[in-house]
């Protein structure tokens, strides 16, 4: 069995920036407001002749691009998202045709916010199964198709992107590049984060799910240290699930990770479900935030409530 890394990664979101003054012309909230609760400050929109597909084609596009690679050279295409509105032609396929790819493995996966590293670890099993050899992983939502513009609890939450990595095999003598998934859920909590009826439409039960995470993750995430052979000092950023800034930062500082860069790419972004994990890894990086080869935490969280984490290393 070989390994697997992440040879390069690429992110888009819409030119359409939706700032909290302009959501306090619509919904009875404010700039003040906002911030303090879940520390946003804009987000992006797509517009209807955006689809979800456009927006993930774009980030592979540029994912493939950073790692010297066309098209004709992925042969297995996962894209992570809960907000396609059509069932088939699923995502991936479409981003397949968008991109002229031969005959690429096309598969979506809809595990909501926890959905990019789901993914990811998905495209690291079939890789060292041998299954094939480079993949595309895609995280991309369009969260403000699905939201209720009346309920100003959730719609000052929501953006719209797409973030996606090129993964691909690693020789015998090196050293894997992603980690041992830890990936599971708590049924009981499953309608804790919905996105159902006609039309389909995000709600949740936002104290719930901010007890669970700052109760329950750190564990979790400490373990996922261990499944790699490391401890959370060793971490140069810790990337978890862009939902909120008020359960980011508490939670690095109790993971452990004294010496890590830590996502907070919420403030601009809003929460992109799927697309807030890859979109956040891959503006540190392009920053020059972290170094190629130091180690990152992945770790996503959310509807179903499931959540799946893994230790990478940088591109």
């Amino acid at each position: 069995m070989t390994g697997t890394r992440i040879a390069a990664l690429g992110h888009y979101q819409p030119a359409k920036v939706l700032t909290n003054d302009d959501l306090a012309a619509l919904v009875d909230t404010s700039d003040a407001w906002i911030s303090s609760r879940v520390g946003i400050r804009t987000r992006h929109i797509a517009g209807p002749e955006e689809p979800v597909d456009e927006l993930a084609a774009h980030a592979a596009g540029k994912a493939l691009a950073a790692a010297g690679l066309g098209p004709a050279d992925i042969d297995l295409v996962l894209v992570a998202t809960s907000t396609a509105i059509d069932r088939s032609p699923n995502t991936a396929a479409r981003v397949a045709a968008r991109l002229g790819m031969g005959s690429p493995a096309t598969m979506d996966l809809n595990v909501v916010c926890a959905g990019f590293t789901h993914a990811l670890a998905t495209a690291d099993h079939a890789l060292r199964a041998g299954a094939a050899r480079r993949a595309l992983v895609i995280g991309a939502d369009k969260m403000t198709e699905v939201a209720d513009w009346t309920d100003r609890t959730t719609c000052v939450l929501v953006g719209d992107g797409a973030g996606a990595a090129v993964v691909e095999a690693t020789d015998d003598d090196q050293e894997p590049g992603i980690g041992p998934v830890l990936w599971g859920s708590v049924p009981e909590m499953g309608n804790a984060v919905r996105i159902e009826g006609t039309p389909p439409r995000f709600a949740q039960e936002g104290q719930s799910v901010y007890r669970w995470a700052t109760q329950r993750l750190p564990a979790l995430a400490r373990e996922v240290c261990e499944r790699s052979g490391i401890t959370p000092e060793d971490l140069a950023g810790v990337v978890l699930h862009q939902a909120n800034l008020r359960i980011i930062e508490p939670l690095a500082a109790k993971i452990g990770a004294v010496n890590a860069v830590v996502a907070r790419d919420v403030v601009d972004s809003g929460n992109t479900s799927a697309a807030s994990i890859p979109l956040a890894l891959a503006k540190l990086v392009e920053r020059g935030e972290l170094p190629s080869g130091s180690r990152a935490l992945l770790f996503g969280f959310g509807g179903n409530l499931s959540y799946a984490g893994q230790i990478v290393r940088v591109p």
